[in-house]
């Protein structure tokens, strides 16, 4: 069976880390393209042909599909992708047909920290689990290990005490399972 490439899911590679400047120092400003169905891949590989910086966090989901364990990457937000352009280039975004609409991000810079905490959680290569309706909970930090620093919500479940990153514009987020001892409250 031939391996695939990888899908493009971040242009450019060091759009999310820390040395990026906050995008009101540029002429571009962070968007969310809520996409038709299942076209956030197809979104993205256009993107990354017309070098429109984006993100798309993939999660990887694997299957047993005849015996066979597959891994497949997959939106970790169903139906949205985050545009960080210009006017022109939500313009070009908009002319694949491929988004319903593009929601304007009142706090840039919010939407930019929880993107990074997300990537970090997915870097992390853990068990992600989406979290579609965000309930009240606690909010804590992370104080030591390799998501020291993160600050989100404390979700209970059954097999313990997730983490909870969220991206309020959208109101959805991910969540990771941590030892409770590695929690800190803030208020």
């Amino acid at each position: 069976m031939p391996i695939l490439q990888a899908e493009p899911h971040l242009f450019p590679a060091h759009l999310l880390s820390e040395d990026v400047p906050p995008p009101e120092s540029e002429d571009r400003d962070w968007w969310v393209l809520h996409t038709k169905p299942r076209q956030e891949k197809s979104l993205a590989r256009e993107l990354f042909l017309r070098e429109i910086p984006f993100y798309l966090p993939l999660a990887a989901q694997r299957n047993r599909i005849r015996g066979r364990i597959l891994t497949s990457h997959l939106p970790l937000f169903p139906s949205y992708v985050f545009l960080l352009g210009s006017g022109d280039e939500r313009v070009a975004a908009l002319a694949t047909s491929r988004i319903v609409r593009t929601l304007r991000v009142p706090d840039q810079l919010r939407l930019q920290r929880d993107l990074r905490q997300v990537s970090r959680l997915i870097a992390l290569g853990k068990s992600l689990t989406l979290e579609s309706a965000l309930r009240p909970g606690v909010m804590v930090e992370i104080t030591s290990g390799p998501l020291m620093g993160l600050r989100g919500k404390i979700l209970r479940s059954m097999s313990g005490c997730r983490f909870l990153v969220e991206v309020d514009f959208i109101q959805k987020g991910a969540s990771v399972e941590v030892d409770e001892s590695t929690l800190e409250r803030i208020d």
